[in-house]
């Protein structure tokens, strides 16, 4: 699929690594439904970007909210054809701490925003995709999930994250293979240590340091980096059901 021709739906679109992918998308010629909670980022973007951008306040766990902000994707675009996964949030609790055990309240609120809400977003969108007409490969959309490295070397205290993680990486396939008949293909990108919002309350010092145990490049990966491998997705058919990951060789320690 050419990333011209993409009419994209990117969770967490407002900022970070979904900011990233829907400015590429709009630079490339396609269009973009920008999912996410905060109405000022939204607003703003959907300002900055012009008449190639939908911006809709939804919650990914809702289902209401998410089939509310595919029809009016649809309405406005004619349809949608690619799914970028990229709403999503991170904690560091022990399972066991000086406080006492990990509550399951924010375990569970992890799980609900990275993995249902992920789920919650590909099923819906996928409703929508099967009616598209097939392009010259028999494509009828594009699936990308935003996994992690955690997924496979999670740290102390990324119990709830890595679970979420290891969740995206785990439907993958299945839902790639199940998919496949009706021309639509899923994928997952792991990315490692990326500077995105969840590291702006980090001093500088501290960021160049955690870049510095990246291999190479020796910094923290820059959102731009995982939109372009969302544009390889879209554009290459023969990536399907598998989970790239964007790490420049890092290999997470337990702490």
């Amino acid at each position: 699929m050419e990333i011209s021709n993409s009419i994209a739906v990117v969770t967490g679109g407002a900022s970070g690594l979904g900011e990233a992918t829907a400015k590429n998308i709009i630079g490339k010629g396609g269009k973009v439904l920008i999912v996410d909670m905060s109405e000022e980022k939204g607003k703003r973007l959907q300002e900055e970007l012009g008449l190639s951008v939908l911006f809709v306040r939804a919650d990914v766990t809702k289902g209401e909210d998410v089939e509310n902000a595919l029809n009016q994707a649809i309405q406005r675009f004619g349809s949608i054809n690619t799914v970028v996964n990229c709403a999503g949030i991170g904690i560091a609790r022990k399972v066991l701490s000086k406080k006492g055990p990990h509550d399951l309240e924010s375990f569970s609120k992890v799980i609900s925003i990275n993995l249902i809400g992920s789920f919650n977003v590909i099923r819906l969108a996928a409703e929508k995709m099967v009616h598209n007409d097939e392009n010259t490969e028999g494509e009828r959309g594009v699936i990308i999930n935003t996994a992690s490295v955690a997924a496979f070397e999670g740290q102390i205290g990324q119990a709830a994250y890595s679970a979420s993680k290891g969740g995206i990486v785990g439907m993958t396939l299945p839902i790639a293979r199940e998919l496949a008949s009706s021309g639509i293909r899923v994928m997952s990108v792991a990315p490692g240590l990326f500077h995105t919002p969840m590291f702006d309350s980090l001093p500088e010092e501290a960021r160049v340091s955690l870049g510095r145990t990246v291999p190479f490049p020796s910094r923290l990966g820059y959102p731009e980096e995982y939109a372009k491998l969302v544009e390889s997705i879209i554009g290459n058919p023969m990536l399907n059901g598998e989970t790239i990951r964007l790490d420049g060789a890092i290999r997470m320690q337990p702490r």
